[in-house]
């Protein structure tokens, strides 16, 4: 069967369609959004998709607006911008390690946040902003320091993988430090900002994470053509006129800034990043990044999560970081296992 087609567009120009990726793109769309639309109908007060739809357009009762653009809508445009940044952020990593285990959960990424983030609660019990902003400069920090580490003549993918590694657990066991110097309040305040979730989030977490992915999501995708040429090697790909340290340097930062938002809107939602590319990349059986792809992955996996994480346990309803563990924890032993036999570890 075909799965490349040639479509001309406007001005004579013609570019060649991947029927199987764009399929895919398509259904994960159609799957993230219709969960959407049921987790908005989803609380004590249910709501059917109808409903739901009829109130996004302006036609629902006063009481609906209400529950709709006020209490649920922010929390799953959160989920959807947060599953979204760690997916593309995942697959721009593991693109540039060249290693499906080259995620921002394995490199010490989130750790990094939750390094920033426990040292404004515990040093100085900041604000729920405050937070956040020491979350995504603990982020930056932590892919900053990797990056430069990292750095020899170039940044190649397992010296990458190792110096994350490395910096994760120098920043994990910083971060148990904090928690046994905290007090019981700030303690506990910290546990359930690590474990991540989507309680609480509103109108501000939505805003600065859907500005900044605005920005850089369509850099990211610019730049895709020439990451994708990557895949051939840097000798190669430097003969096609690609600038590949410059690239480098571009979309690490752009994934650094992903992921580490995403933990400060939403806390380490862990796995999602390391998951939402291979899934992706099964799905479409295409080579490359498949950042699309990716990012949407990561939007439906996470807001499914969530939707589980309200349903599935009655009335105690867990952090959607405990239901992305579960399941990123079972993928990785799998992934491993599935390595190993390939003889690729």
């Amino acid at each position: 069967m075909k799965t490349n087609r040639a479509v001309r567009v406007p001005g004579g120009l013609s570019v060649r369609l991947d029927v199987r990726a764009f399929t895919v793109v398509v259904l994960l769309m159609v799957l993230a959004l219709g969960a959407s639309v049921l987790l908005v109908g989803t609380g004590d007060f249910p709501m059917s998709a109808s409903d739901v739809l009829t109130t996004l357009v302006g036609q629902g009762s006063e009481g609906q607006e209400f529950i709709v653009t006020e209490l649920r809508l922010p929390r799953v445009l959160v989920g959807l911008l947060v599953g979204a940044s760690l997916g593309i952020g995942g697959a721009l990593f593991q693109a540039i390690s060249r290693n499906p285990l080259g995620s921002p959960d394995i490199l010490g990424l989130g750790q990094g946040a939750t390094a920033g983030a426990l040292t404004v609660i515990v040093l100085f019990s900041g604000t729920a902003n405050q937070v956040a902003l020491g979350a995504l400069a603990g982020g930056l920090i932590t892919g900053t320091a990797i990056y430069v580490l990292a750095w020899k003549r170039g940044v190649h993918g397992y010296r990458l993988v190792l110096v994350g590694i490395g910096v994760s657990a120098v920043v994990t066991a910083v971060n148990g430090y904090l928690l046994t110097k905290s007090d019981i309040v700030d303690a506990a305040r910290a546990v359930v900002w690590m474990t991540g979730s989507l309680d609480g989030r509103d109108w501000d977490q939505v805003w600065p994470l859907l500005a900044l992915c605005a920005v850089l999501v369509p850099v990211v995708l610019a730049n895709s053509r020439a990451l994708r040429m990557t895949e051939m090697g840097d000798d190669v790909s430097a003969a096609l006129g690609v600038r590949v340290e410059r690239l480098r340097l571009v979309l690490m930062l752009s994934a650094v800034l992903l992921t580490a938002s995403a933990t400060a809107a939403a806390g380490p939602v862990s796995f999602v990043a390391l998951t939402a590319p291979q899934l992706a990349r099964r799905l479409t059986r295409s080579p490359g990044p498949n950042l699309i792809a990716s990012m949407w992955m990561g939007a439906a996996l996470l807001v499914l999560a969530d939707f589980v994480s309200q349903r599935a346990f009655g009335a105690e309803q867990l952090p959607v970081g405990v239901v992305t563990g579960v399941l990123g924890g079972v993928y990785l032993l799998w992934l491993l296992v599935t390595e190993r036999r390939a003889g690729r570890i």
